[in-house]
C-alpha cells in the first residue's frame, strides 16, 4: 500500500516558508538567497522544493508575473495552529494540559515568558 504524502512541512520546507513569510512574495532566485543565509543548497534544489510545496499546498505562484513568483500558501500563525493542532491530536491524545506540562518542562522558560504566559491564562479565564 503507498503512502500518503504528507501535508506538514518538513524542516527544509519550514525555512523557505520563512523566507517567504519575511520577505513577502519571492522568485525562485529571491527564495534561494534566502536559503543561503540559513544552509547551504543548490539552486535547482531549491526549484524542486518549490514544486513539492507547490504539490502539497504550502505555497502558491503567480505564473502571470515574470519571472514566477511564490508566496505562503497560509500565514505564519494559521501554519503554526494548524501544525499544533495535529500534534495536539497524534501526540498527547488532544490534551492541552499535557502539551503545555512538556512544553515548560522541554525547555525552561524565562521569568518574561512566564509572565506573558500567566496573563495570558488570566485573559482566558476571565475575558473582557
Amino acid at each position: 500500500m503507498a503512502r500518503s504524502v504528507s501535508t506538514q512541512p518538513t524542516e527544509v520546507e519550514l525555512q523557505i516558508l520563512g523566507v517567504l513569510w519575511d520577505r513577502g512574495p519571492c522568485n525562485v532566485r529571491q527564495v534561494h538567497e534566502g536559503l543561503v543565509d540559513l544552509k547551504e543548497t543548490q539552486y535547482p534544489t531549491t526549484v524542486k522544493m518549490l514544486l513539492v510545496m507547490l504539490e502539497k499546498g504550502l505555497v502558491k505562484r503567480d505564473e502571470t508575473a515574470k519571472p514566477i513568483v511564490y508566496r505562503a500558501a497560509m500565514t505564519r500563525e494559521k501554519a503554526q495552529k494548524r501544525m499544533l493542532g495535529e500534534l495536539l491530536e497524534r501526540v498527547y491524545e488532544g490534551s492541552a494540559k499535557t502539551l503545555m506540562m512538556h512544553a515548560m518542562t522541554a525547555k525552561k522558560a524565562s521569568p518574561e515568558e512566564i509572565a506573558e504566559i500567566r496573563q495570558f491564562l488570566a485573559e482566558l479565564e476571565n475575558p473582557s
